[in-house]
């Protein structure tokens, strides 16, 4: 249980960074937790229904054959029954990030993005 909590929540972060799944509200949508929160890089405070409102578009084009995010030094732990943590780094054309998560399993059996905090890096 602890090991597939971890795995189902890195599956899920990963496809979040999908630029197909963030094109698409549906497919955001079936991974963030109806209470989902986020405090993101630039310091904005967002909630489920403004990051899928926003989400398609805030990213800008990108190329095609583009990497369009490098993730590294990803990290998994269950914090508590049903709640996993998530933390890693992030690299978008230069622009570097701190990236923590909190995953929960929902009462469907399904782990969503419950909250996520990104920090500029050097």
């Amino acid at each position: 249980m602890d090991d597939e909590g971890v795995e189902r929540a890195i599956e899920g972060e990963l496809r979040l960074l999908d630029p197909r799944v963030r094109a698409s509200r549906r497919l955001a949508g079936e991974l963030l937790d109806p209470e989902f929160t986020e405090v993101g890089r630039s310091g904005r405070r967002w909630d489920r229904q403004a990051m899928l409102a926003d989400l398609p578009t805030m990213d800008g084009p990108v190329p095609a054959g583009a990497t369009p995010v490098r993730v590294t030094g990803m990290t998994g732990r269950l914090v508590a029954p049903g709640v996993v943590h998530l933390a890693y780094a992030t690299d978008r054309g230069g622009v570097r990030a701190l990236r923590s998560s909190l995953w929960r399993l929902n009462p469907d059996g399904v782990w969503r993005l419950y909250h996520h905090q990104g920090t500029p890096a050097a």
